[in-house]
């Protein structure tokens, strides 16, 4: 090497907070305007639509909740309404007995403890029946902008593991793992955005690599790549 050239610039390191950082901007670029897919319009209604969500699609949930909330608005109406006209008006959300009771119990605890208004604490969220990390983080992000975590769910798992962000399945650990490596503001953004990715590229069972604008960051899509190139 002649004293005019310059050794090759050498590729940063990808670390999982890289890989993150860039899955946050590209993300932030292809849903700018991605924001909770439940209809709501008050923090109750948001829990309550949050708790149906659970094994079930927004859209289904979203197609359950305008008949559940005009015949039971807020907290005080579902607290007194009878266990088989809530499960009835939620039956196609799936496991809807345990949905009405957890929906019910919820409200009952918010109207005796907490003044017929929905907590604003991760605390006293996690004290509702049928409230974790999940429905807490959505709430609270939603409702009230707070970001007390990173919302988890089947989405969020599956992208996180695919990209190389964790290693982990179960919803506490992924979630403990991302919230050093996202800012704080952005906890929520950053999982609704992979959320809708999920949904439009990264799909559970084949997941469309081949139009991924992350798949240079993401430890699946470049193995994926690797492989097609020794074919």
């Amino acid at each position: 090497m002649t004293s005019t050239q310059s050794a090759p610039t050498k590729k940063p390191r990808l670390t999982k907070k890289r890989r993150a950082q860039a899955a946050l901007e590209r993300l932030g670029k292809l849903y700018p305007d991605a924001t909770c897919s439940l209809d709501y319009e008050t923090p109750v209604q948001l829990l309550v639509a949050t708790i149906l969500s659970a094994q079930c699609t927004d859209e289904r949930v979203n197609k359950v909740t305008p008949d559940l909330f005009r015949q039971y608005p807020d907290a005080p109406t579902i607290a007194g309404a009878t266990r088989e006209a809530i499960e009835e008006l939620v039956r196609s959300t799936g496991f809807f007995r345990n949905k009405a009771k957890n929906i019910q119990g919820a409200c009952q605890k918010i109207v005796a403890e907490f003044d017929g208004k929905v907590p604003q604490t991760m605390e006293e969220l996690l004290q509702l029946p049928g409230v974790a990390r999940k429905t807490a983080n959505v709430v609270l992000a939603h409702a009230f902008g707070i970001n007390a975590g990173v919302t988890v769910d089947t989405h969020v798992k599956r992208l996180t593991n695919r990209i190389g962000l964790t290693k982990y399945t179960d919803p506490v650990r992924v979630e403990r793992d991302l919230m050093p490596l996202i800012p704080q503001p952005d906890w929520e953004n950053f999982s609704i955005r992979l959320i809708y990715h999920g949904r439009a590229v990264c799909n559970a069972r084949k997941p469309a690599c081949d139009r991924c604008n992350l798949i240079d960051i993401c430890k699946t899509g470049i193995a994926a790549q690797k492989k097609a190139a020794r074919a």
